[in-house]
């Protein structure tokens, strides 16, 4: 049987792109950001996490990493929201899940987006749940360096309407 991301981590739709950059980018698309917004994004993290986003005016404002998993710092997050605050993207680096509990609750009281960059830990979990499946969106990346590979490509997954 073929494995199908959606289905299998019971996110509501997955599309695909042809890369992780460009599923990155459809979350800003999405989103509707515009210029003057800011997302709150890992200071250590490829290109493209924070390109997604400054591509449609977006400001990225840079969260220090942990030094344990060179993951967002969710002691950071609080500190760093303004008025202008739309998204928090995080990146799960190396398959290691960010400490979503302090984040989620962040952003459920601020009502803030959240957008994991999954490009590292498609069916990794954290608490027993599938990594991308706590924000609102996620993007699994299926680059050939990567855990799940075709090649090039990847998807952004839609959990809510």
């Amino acid at each position: 049987m073929p494995c199908v991301p959606g289905k299998e981590l019971g996110v509501r739709k997955a599309l695909l792109t042809t890369s992780c950059t460009h599923a990155l980018e459809m979350t800003a698309l999405l989103l509707d950001l515009k210029p003057g917004d800011e997302v709150v994004i890992p200071s250590f993290a490829f290109v493209s996490a924070a390109n997604a986003f400054v591509l449609h005016g977006a400001r990225p404002v840079f969260a220090d990493v942990r030094s344990d998993t060179l993951n967002l710092d969710e002691k950071q997050v609080a500190g760093l929201i303004t008025a202008n605050t739309r998204a928090i993207v995080l990146v799960h680096y190396a398959g290691v899940g960010c400490e979503l509990d302090p984040i989620m609750e962040i952003a459920r009281r601020r009502n803030l987006a959240v957008i994991e960059d999954n490009a590292h830990g498609l069916f990794g979990k954290y608490l027993g749940k599938y990594l991308g499946t706590f924000g609102c969106l996620a993007t699994p990346s299926f680059h050939e360096t990567k855990n799940f590979t075709c090649g090039e490509g990847g998807a952004p997954l839609i959990n809510e309407d």
